[in-house]
């Protein structure tokens, strides 16, 4: 876990208990396959880093729009994956050794 979040931006690790949070939510809800989970959260993990890198960047050339959109999906789906990441541990974590 430490290698992944170590090409994170630090700014943007706390997209990870969010994702976590919204999975919780997703899945208590039951109104979402359990399979779409994990997809969903890489959509909200790409829009929400995408959206962070857009408002805090200052871009005036075509090629900072294309860096900052880079730098967003891969940011979003390295958070996601987190997110999914934690969630196996903890779940992995629970339980019992047979």
């Amino acid at each position: 876990m430490e290698q992944i979040t170590n090409f994170v931006k630090p700014e943007l690790l706390i997209l990870i208990p969010v994702l976590y949070f919204i999975g919780i939510g997703l899945k208590k809800s039951q109104s979402v396959k359990d399979n779409y989970i994990p997809l969903i959260l890489g959509l909200c993990g790409v829009l929400l880093a995408v959206l962070y890198v857009l408002v805090s960047a200052d871009i005036t050339t075509l090629q900072g729009v294309l860096l900052a959109a880079f730098t967003g999906i891969t940011q979003g789906v390295l958070c996601a994956g987190c997110s999914v990441y934690v969630n196996q541990l903890v779940k992995q974590g629970g339980k019992k050794d047979e």
